[in-house]
């Protein structure tokens, strides 16, 4: 069995803590982190675990939580959804009050009704499905499960409206990803935004997961003449996808989502890649983040990977926030604290639970352009309400 990580809390701390007598130990709260922390996501889930650490130590240094230390009790669930619902299954088992994660909406899906049953409190980072939240059969509300980020039907949308309002493109075509629901659902909810906004979706072709060559459907998209191809899905597919189509001559500007917001875009995709957009959830020179960054690039050498160590963060401060407005660390009390968060300050700026269904209110998005000669995403636009 793996073994977790527990975050390790200042010795400062611990003999403030034990204050009144040698040998005194803090009360502690168990948050649990379920994270990618080796495979293609890991880059993101490193960032992610960084981030946690950095504010979970400041909170620590400054009294912890109710007079209880924090613990992070983490587990890398490799991006799998076997694993993630063992590693679900380890937190609960852990006596964790709350859990921070996971990160890909398959994950979280597969986790929540591990949760759900535990009646602890599950906060995602970057799971922009809707589903993730109600249950999918049944149509209802997962009593457990939060998110700080949006969700697929807006991300959907704004990259809709960035192409048909700011690109003036009235031809797109959409490469996705038949096996994976995050492709699915997006292609679904772009292509409804764009033709509704009067473009035309000329050409739409999968691909199954795990492939990377996807010439065949190209092709049938160069005959079209797209102005735009809309490609949600990570890095590594976009960026073949990418060489691919300059190959055959395509010269459609590329557009994104959030799976794109890696490094290793630029590093796959090259000169391919140079010039398209995509849509995220933080951008590093977003005014609203800017303490955030610099104190993560001092601590670790490197500016965090976007957008995950942010929403992390925003997830932490949702639950220490939930926490002192219930008094409890008591699965069911945190909870309905949860769904009741009004205007509470996070990292990414303000936050708003929408009790109905889990989500934040008016949560805002960006747009990035990539720019390889720099190599670097450069901030574009911000997308408030719809």
């Amino acid at each position: 069995m793996k073994k977790y990580i527990v975050f390790v809390v200042s010795l400062a701390l611990v003999l403030s803590f034990a204050g009144a007598g040698m040998g005194a130990v803090p009360e502690v709260a168990r948050i649990g982190h379920t994270v990618s922390l080796t495979g293609g996501a890991s880059m993101w889930g490193q960032s992610e675990a960084n981030a946690i650490d950095m504010l979970v130590n400041k909170i620590n240094n400054e009294g912890g939580l109710l007079g209880k230390v924090i613990e992070v009790v983490r587990y890398d669930n490799r991006n799998d959804a076997v694993e993630a619902v063992s590693v679900a299954r380890r937190l609960v088992a852990d006596g964790v009050i709350a859990v921070i994660g996971p990160a890909q909406s398959g994950r979280a899906i597969a986790s929540a009704p591990v949760f759900e049953r535990a009646k602890i409190p599950m906060i995602v980072t970057t799971a922009t499905n809707p589903y993730v939240t109600i249950d999918q059969k049944t149509e209802t509300l997962r009593e457990y499960a939060f998110r700080p980020c949006f969700i697929d039907p807006y991300q959907g949308t704004v990259a809709a409206r960035f192409a048909a309002d700011d690109l003036k493109a009235t031809k797109a075509a959409i490469l996705y990803d038949v096996g994976d629901d995050y492709g699915q659902w997006l292609s679904k909810y772009f292509e409804e935004a764009f033709v509704e906004k009067g473009g035309k979706v000329v050409a739409k072709e999968a691909f199954r997961t795990e492939e990377l060559d996807y010439r065949a459907q190209l092709g049938k998209m160069k005959e079209q003449e797209p102005d735009v191809i809309f490609i949600p899905t990570s890095q590594k597919e976009a960026a073949m996808a990418a060489k691919q189509a300059r190959d055959l001559g395509i010269k459609a500007i590329l557009l994104g989502t959030d799976n794109w917001g890696s490094p290793d875009l630029i590093d796959l995709g090259g000169e391919a890649v140079n010039g398209s957009y995509f849509v995220n959830l933080a951008d590093l020179d977003d005014p609203d983040i800017q303490a955030f960054v610099k104190e993560y690039k001092d601590l670790f050498g490197a500016d965090p990977v976007l957008p995950n160590p942010v929403m992390a963060q925003d997830a932490l401060i949702m639950i220490v926030e939930a926490v002192k407005a219930s008094g409890s660390f008591e699965g069911e009390e945190l909870a309905k604290a949860l769904a009741n968060l009004k205007d509470i300050t996070v990292t990414s700026g303000k936050l708003t639970m929408d009790a109905t269904n889990h989500n934040p209110l008016d949560k805002p998005a960006v747009i990035q352009k990539v720019d390889v000669p720099n190599n670097k995403f450069v901030f574009v636009k911000k997308y408030g309400s719809m």
